[in-house]
């Protein structure tokens, strides 16, 4: 975590067009918004990595500002980079459906996010760079919605969020806590596709989650 908050400053001093040297992250500060809407704008117009020369559109996340619960994804892939929108496609809809069948809410009412805002080509795997110069505003989302509690899909999720690198198999569907706030990771729907036989765990880490709403 520590060369990532490395990286995080030096992006952060290119943005704003200073050099680095030793004491110069105890300065550093780059302000955001305590509000989504205009947390969005600046996200929009954010070229702090190479990916926001590759994208086509910042898919910076959506759902209830209120929201009880957040879903936290990788990246987005390439209908969210098209539409703009996280968990989109067959992956979207298992969210979809995730939501209205176990937890008996709509969409609208869930904050869905990802770890970076921009897709990676080919849908690669980010690198720790794009998440050091993203991932502050992930952070920022959670400071501003303070949800009860947070599911995380995937091994990379789960990993950057609580900086734990332990497999995603072994994580899955225990009790984590983010300042203060419930974390509970789960399978990502599109491995789930690949391996529909993972589906029961996940129903199981689902329920599990409904305990603390």
């Amino acid at each position: 975590m520590e060369k990532m908050l490395k990286l995080k400053i030096l992006y952060q001093l290119k943005m704003l067009n200073e050099e680095y040297f030793e004491g110069f992250e105890k300065k550093i500060s780059v302000e955001m918004p305590h509000n989504l809407k205009e947390l969005q704008n600046q996200v929009l117009n954010c070229h702090l990595c190479n990916l926001s020369k590759t994208r086509n559109k910042v898919v910076f996340g959506e759902g209830s500002p209120t929201a009880k619960m957040m879903f936290i994804g990788e990246a987005p892939g390439r209908e969210e980079d098209i539409q703009g929108r996280p968990f989109v496609g067959a992956s979207g809809k298992m969210i979809s459906d995730m939501i209205k069948n176990v937890f008996k809410m709509k969409r609208e009412e869930i904050y869905i996010a990802n770890i970076i805002k921009c897709r990676p080509p080919q849908n690669r795997n980010p690198e720790e760079s794009e998440v050091a110069s993203c991932i502050g505003y992930l952070f920022k989302q959670i400071e501003i919605i303070q949800p009860k509690l947070i599911l995380t899909f995937g091994r990379i999720a789960f990993q950057y969020l609580l900086d734990d690198n332990t497999p995603i198999s072994k994580a899955r569907g225990k009790l984590y806590n983010y300042k203060g706030i419930k974390v509970i990771p789960t399978y990502h729907p599109s491995y789930l596709l690949r391996m529909p036989s993972k589906k029961r765990e996940t129903l199981q880490d689902l329920n599990f989650a409904k305990e603390f709403l």
